[in-house]
């Protein structure tokens, strides 16, 4: 079937037998506007089935009341909470929230940040696929940009991101207290600079306990594959995921063949989920602010959209991490540590 054009104002306007701008004012509730006239172009306006354009309008008037926030992927529960409490300060500060998904795909997050220019936002809050945002990012996007969670490749841009390093370490030295000899690390690519930093957080604090290194990549049947080979060809005897996803088809992957933590294999994971205090014996994790982290770039980005045009800010925000029974020997003991 055939979509038939969205109505412009000029077609109200005409059907009304009124001036667009007379049509606007009754649209705003400007006091000006005869009774008759306004009950004329309300009717019109419901027969027609208008729409206001407010791009357009913002556009008009000048005002910015539009942020964008771009992520990798909305499917990951750790970017559709950031986005969620973005969407709540963000409302609360009287602007609307213009959200795109890069469906972790690098080129198809350069179309995002090229196509998100046309909206005209006050500013953008990214979450990049991999550091190498400035290669993505047009010449001409001329507005404040907030990076948050990975390193970009330039220090241009503002940075809201965790302590990846120290919150692995204290994962990896808690594996080796425990007297596990040998752990595979288990992640996403270490082309992704938090990834990265949490790699080398764990290999630095992993005493006598032989750390390996498995990048999985971000396709659910190739992560699954790498997983399977690594706890069927050589177990290790301990597991520790560095990303959400990675950890769940983990965890998934070891109930198929069978294996439980700790009797089979410790297990551990970065980025904690409901579901991972929920299973038993419940995973010991890393827990990110994201809520903190979420508030903390709408925070910056105001300022930077007030015209703030102090040198570009790097902060870093603890994580908490929760030792539970899936990592602990016989007799051990759950803790947190921040």
């Amino acid at each position: 079937m055939k979509r038939r054009p969205p109505v412009s104002i000029k077609t109200v306007a005409e059907r009304a037998g009124v001036s667009p701008a007379t049509v606007s004012n009754v649209l705003n509730a400007k006091p000006s506007v005869a009774p008759e006239l306004i009950e004329r172009v309300r009717s019109v306006v419901a027969e027609l089935g208008y729409v206001t354009d407010s791009n357009a309008s913002r556009l008009r008037s000048g005002k910015h009341s539009l942020a964008g926030v771009v992520v990798p992927d909305l499917s990951n529960p750790m970017f559709g909470t950031f986005v969620s409490t973005l969407e709540t300060l963000a409302r609360e500060d009287g602007f609307d929230l213009l959200v795109v998904s890069a469906a972790n795909d690098v080129e198809q997050e350069k179309e995002r940040l090229h196509a998100i220019r046309s909206w005209r936002p006050a500013g953008l809050i990214v979450i990049p696929c991999d550091g190498a945002l400035s290669d993505r990012t047009p010449p001409s996007m001329h507005m404040p940009i907030v990076v948050v969670d990975r390193l970009p490749d330039e220090p241009d841009f503002d940075l809201i991101a965790v302590n990846n390093a120290q919150s692995a370490a204290a994962i990896s030295a808690h594996l080796s207290e425990q007297g596990y000899r040998s752990c595979t690390v288990a992640g996403s690519m270490l082309s992704i600079s938090n990834i990265r930093e949490r790699w080398e957080g764990a290999a630095s604090a992993a005493g006598d306990m032989t750390l390996s290194m498995v990048e999985v990549g971000l396709e659910a049947k190739g992560i699954r594959r790498r997983l399977h080979e690594t706890l069927t060809q050589r177990r290790p005897e301990a597991l520790f995921a560095l990303d959400h996803i990675t950890g769940l088809i983990a965890y998934q992957t070891m109930t198929d063949l069978g294996l439980s933590a700790p009797g089979d294999l410790a297990f551990a994971c970065f980025d904690e989920a409901e579901w991972m205090r929920l299973v038993r014996p419940a995973i010991t994790t890393v827990r990110q602010p994201i809520e903190e982290m979420a508030t903390a770039a709408w925070q910056q980005l105001s300022r930077r959209m007030g015209g703030n045009a102090d040198p570009v800010r790097t902060l870093r925000l603890a994580c908490s991490v929760e030792v539970r029974g899936s990592t602990l020997r016989e007799g051990g003991r759950s803790s947190t540590a921040a």
